[in-house]
Protein backbone atom coordinates (compact mmCIF):
# COMPACT_ATOMS: atom_id res chain seq x y z
CA UNK A 1 0.00 0.00 0.00
CA UNK A 2 1.25 3.47 -0.85
CA UNK A 3 1.77 6.18 1.77
CA UNK A 4 3.41 9.61 1.90
CA UNK A 5 5.50 10.87 4.82
CA UNK A 6 4.00 14.01 6.36
CA UNK A 7 7.46 15.45 7.16
CA UNK A 8 9.67 14.79 4.10
CA UNK A 9 6.78 14.25 1.60
CA UNK A 10 8.44 11.17 0.06
CA UNK A 11 6.50 8.13 -1.14
CA UNK A 12 6.78 5.20 1.28
CA UNK A 13 5.90 1.53 0.75
CA UNK A 14 5.25 -0.36 3.99
CA UNK A 15 5.70 -4.06 4.49
CA UNK A 16 3.66 -5.88 7.11
CA UNK A 17 6.62 -6.45 9.46
CA UNK A 18 8.50 -3.15 9.18
CA UNK A 19 6.26 -1.05 11.42
CA UNK A 20 5.02 2.47 10.73
CA UNK A 21 8.04 4.68 10.18
CA UNK A 22 9.44 6.58 7.21
CA UNK A 23 12.66 4.85 6.09
CA UNK A 24 14.10 8.19 4.87
CA UNK A 25 13.61 10.54 7.85
CA UNK A 26 12.25 8.25 10.62
CA UNK A 27 9.01 10.22 11.07
CA UNK A 28 6.05 8.15 12.28
CA UNK A 29 3.14 10.06 10.68
CA UNK A 30 2.30 8.68 7.25
CA UNK A 31 -0.62 9.74 5.06
CA UNK A 32 -2.50 7.22 2.96
CA UNK A 33 -2.54 8.01 -0.75
CA UNK A 34 -6.05 8.39 -2.13
CA UNK A 35 -7.20 7.27 -5.54
CA UNK A 36 -8.01 9.80 -8.22
CA UNK A 37 -11.60 8.65 -8.72
CA UNK A 38 -14.69 10.34 -7.36
CA UNK A 39 -17.37 8.28 -5.65
CA UNK A 40 -20.98 9.14 -6.35
CA UNK A 41 -23.63 8.21 -3.80
CA UNK A 42 -27.35 8.06 -4.59
CA UNK A 43 -29.38 9.70 -1.84
CA UNK A 44 -33.02 8.63 -1.59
Amino acid sequence: MSYKCSRCKRDVELDEYGGVRCPYCGHRVLLKERGGGIKEVDVK
